[in-house]
């Protein structure tokens, strides 16, 4: 059979094959469309718009403006790049040498307990990595939680591609001087998968899949190229048969050949599209410890890689919001940003015979009781019990 024609009966069978992938599609889907839509961007480099983020913080206090950052963004990550930085998302770093203190000594911890987590797509060595890094930073130090994730870039561009009720979980990836770089990649959902189970996904899954996750990184030390910051390949999310194809090894060749990488500073994030080939670099330095808080965010109709605690996180987080709502340390908008990063903000899968819809066609959620009980300024233990209670309710 031609390859058209192997081509075609994967079309009539709505679904996709590795061996019917083709690197001059692949190649054509890369070729850069010029936008001159990019209002907001302050600078593109390797075709990747970067934002200043002391410019879209005022745009992000005004409705309009920010309807139109997030459009913007959006279309960046859907069509365009696939990719885009956001510089100075922490002006000020020290909360992020805060949480590095936590992370460094989560992974001593975890060093002398025994335990060595394995990355998904690098060998094992000089690499350090914490799972569920969310939960264990907000149930060891909730107050530097709280201000690590009150950026409202942070929530706006969760909300530009998952809209609503996003779920928040990071892993903390430590690439020491010699760590090796990954192979080249798409992410989770289906990038997670073997290519016999892809294959067994219909055409609609695979162009679904990249909306249910947000994939970003906070860097958390300075990373010059030298140091490995992720390598990508702009537009690579466009080609519709990619998570069938970054397995390949002409695929993977062509990614080596073509691949960009941007230095980030400390406190600046990128973000990108899941299904974006990509691969963090090797640290070619002989000083430099790249740290980066690895953000995994979910869209409320999918399902996040970790599962955590979070009627735990949300009782060590209330406390410290509380206070900082009485002491006027906190404002309203930043507040529900790291409610946000915390508290299941989907009410269902629920037990509707115990926890039935409140005034509408849904029970109330996890961040709207803890909305509800900051807003009332309820104590601690007041809070505790009813979060304790209403996850009991939503049991089978």
């Amino acid at each position: 059979m031609k390859a058209t024609d192997s081509r075609r009966d994967a079309q009539v069978r709505n679904g996709y094959r590795e061996q019917d992938c083709s690197l001059q599609d692949f190649i054509a889907a890369l070729r850069p469309r010029p936008d001159d839509s990019l209002r907001f961007a302050s600078a593109i480099v390797d075709h990747i718009p970067v934002y200043d983020c002391r410019e879209p913080r005022s745009a992000l206090e005004d409705a309009s403006r920010r309807a139109d950052l997030q459009s913007e963004w959006a279309k960046v990550l859907n069509v365009g790049a696939g990719v885009l930085v956001l510089k100075r998302v922490y002006a000020d770093t020290v909360v992020v040498d805060e949480a590095t203190r936590v992370f460094e000594s989560l992974i001593q911890e975890e060093r002398e307990a025994g335990s060595a987590a394995a990355d998904h797509f690098a060998k094992a060595g000089a690499n350090d990595r914490i799972w569920n890094a969310q939960e264990k930073l907000c149930l060891r130090a909730p107050a530097v939680f709280a201000r690590y994730f009150e950026s409202a870039a942070l929530c706006a561009i969760a909300e530009a591609w998952l809209g609503p009720h996003f779920q928040v979980t990071s892993q903390v990836n430590v690439v020491r001087p010699g760590g090796q770089a990954q192979q080249a990649h798409r992410d989770y959902h289906l990038g997670f998968q073997t290519v016999a189970e892809a294959e067994r996904y219909p055409a609609h899954v695979h162009a679904m899949s990249p909306f249910l996750t947000l994939q970003g990184a906070v860097a958390h030390t300075d990373m010059p190229v030298e140091s490995g910051p992720t390598k990508l390949l702009p537009y690579s999310q466009r080609y519709a048969e990619g998570y069938l194809a970054w397995r390949r090894q002409d695929f993977r060749d062509y990614f080596e050949t073509h691949y960009v990488q941007l230095p980030l500073e400390k406190g600046d994030a990128l973000f990108f599209n899941p299904a974006l080939f990509h691969a963090a670099g090797s640290n070619r330095t002989t000083s430099v410890q790249r740290m980066a808080n690895l953000l995994q965010i979910s869209s409320a109709y999918g399902r996040a890689m970790e599962s955590l605690n979070r009627t735990k996180m949300c009782e060590a987080l209330y406390p410290v919001l509380l206070e900082r709502m009485r002491s006027a340390n906190i404002t309203g908008e930043e507040a529900d940003a790291v409610i946000a990063s915390c508290a299941e903000g989907y009410p269902f899968p629920t037990n509707l015979d115990r926890d039935p819809p409140q005034g509408g066609l849904a029970p109330e959620s996890q961040q709207g009781l803890f909305r509800r009980a900051l807003a009332e300024l309820w104590s601690a233990d007041r809070f505790a019990a009813a979060i304790r209670e209403q996850a009991e309710r939503r049991e089978a």
